[in-house]
């Protein structure tokens, strides 16, 4: 992870806001900078399209997901497993303070991706921030 100390307060605002809106503040403020004329930095593109990539790979994940899951309930035998298996991913734990396995590894991302970006880090997730990097030029 790289650090810079030339990264405006209001970038790394920015681009922990995108994290916690799915990507929406970051969207908007591209929006917004190209309307102005203005360029965006390397460091806050790296995060906006990074918060935007993690929102929609996990969107289609879920959709996947759910397309598997019905098909495959309809299988005698998986059908008890997939059940079993779904109770325990989904549904809220006790022991995780109510939440299922999936929130809390994705809360846990979240949360990572948010204190990284405040700090002016660029965050490393494996293969998605080696697609964003090479897709925004940071190479």
């Amino acid at each position: 992870m790289r650090q810079y100390n030339t990264i405006n307060p209001m970038e790394r605002i920015i681009s922990a806001a995108s994290y916690l809106t799915a990507g929406m503040v970051g969207f908007i403020w591209l929006i917004i900078a190209a309307l102005l004329r203005k360029t965006v930095k390397s460091f806050l593109m790296f995060h906006i399209m990074q918060s935007i990539f993690i929102s929609i790979a996990y969107f289609l994940f879920i959709k996947l997901y759910q397309l598997v899951f019905i098909i495959l309930v309809k299988i005698p035998l998986i059908n008890s497993l997939l059940l079993f298996f779904n109770s325990i991913v989904f549904n809220p734990l006790p022991i995780f303070w109510g939440m299922s396995l999936i929130q809390l590894f994705t809360s846990t991302v979240i949360i990572y991706l948010v204190i990284t970006s405040f700090m002016g880090m660029y965050s490393y997730i494996p293969y998605v921030s080696d697609i964003i990097k090479t897709n925004t030029g940071n190479k």
